[in-house]
């Protein structure tokens, strides 16, 4: 089976997705919490991730599955062909703005991002690449990054990360803050990774993803030139939570280096 067949295959149950998403809002939806009071999920997330594993199962029953809503098989190693699947990402935009959420999908195959989907599905807006081929928006190609310095660059920065708290020092994103030209939050990792993939932003940053957050976005953005890995500027781990920077790559070694500077200096 080709890279091609999974692709034409990969958008088309991704439409069709999105379809059903939008149709479930004249739905009256069940809402639960997870980890913490702000973690949510809908049975909207569930019925879409379940419908993305039958359809990738029936299409070929040896691709593994790994979503964030646990419905695939539980995978410890990325070996083969692996499917990432975030089936809503920014669920409380999905349930208070009905906006500004995405379906987001990797395809791996060993451990290398061979395909990469982010649908922003109340703007209709499909981002995607195949690996050495470039990105595209709705068919249109995205243009490779233009370089910009570090006092002109707008991030993606969520405010969670600049004040105390109790997993993170946030004393070097404060710092951060202070030297580029301004920061944004849009409630959606996939959205702001596309947004650094267009040139919307120039970096964006988190300090705890998980792989379903990133592994779609990452392959459309390398397609453009930006550089994706954790704050340690270590390659991304698909198997466990962890830092995140996807940057632009004339700031992206500078942004790790005065991190990792002011966190030592804050020791």
């Amino acid at each position: 089976m080709s890279i091609a067949e999974v692709h034409e295959f990969a958008k088309a149950i991704i439409m069709e997705a999105g379809e059903r998403i939008r149709s479930s809002f004249s739905e009256k939806w069940v809402i639960e919490t997870k980890a913490d009071a702000n973690d949510l999920v809908t049975n909207i997330d569930r019925e879409t991730e379940l419908f993305f594993i039958e359809k990738i199962k029936t299409f070929d029953s040896t691709h593994k599955i790994l979503g964030e809503e646990g419905m695939g098989e539980k995978i410890d190693s990325i070996d083969g062909v692996v499917w990432i699947i975030d089936p809503i990402d920014g669920t409380m935009n999905f349930i208070r703005q009905h906006r500004n959420f995405a379906i987001t999908i990797g395809v791996y195959i060993n451990g290398i991002g061979k395909l990469g989907y982010i649908y922003d599905v109340m703007r209709d807006q499909l981002y995607y690449a195949k690996q050495g081929q470039g990105a595209y928006m709705n068919e249109v190609p995205l243009k490779p990054l233009q370089a910009i310095s570090l006092n002109k660059a707008i991030i993606g920065l969520n405010a969670t990360w600049v004040t105390p708290n109790k997993r993170i020092e946030h004393e070097p994103m404060i710092d951060l803050v202070h030297k580029v030209r301004g920061t944004r939050s849009y409630g959606s990792a996939a959205l702001e990774i596309v947004s650094v993939a267009c040139g919307r932003m120039d970096a964006y940053i988190s300090l705890r993803l998980s792989p379903w957050d990133i592994a779609g976005g990452v392959v459309i953005a390398n397609e453009v030139g930006a550089i994706a890995s954790n704050l340690k500027n270590e390659p991304i781990n698909l198997l466990k939570q962890d830092t995140f920077i996807v940057a632009n790559p004339t700031i992206h070694s500078e942004i790790i280096d005065d991190y990792i500077q002011l966190k030592n200096e804050n020791k």
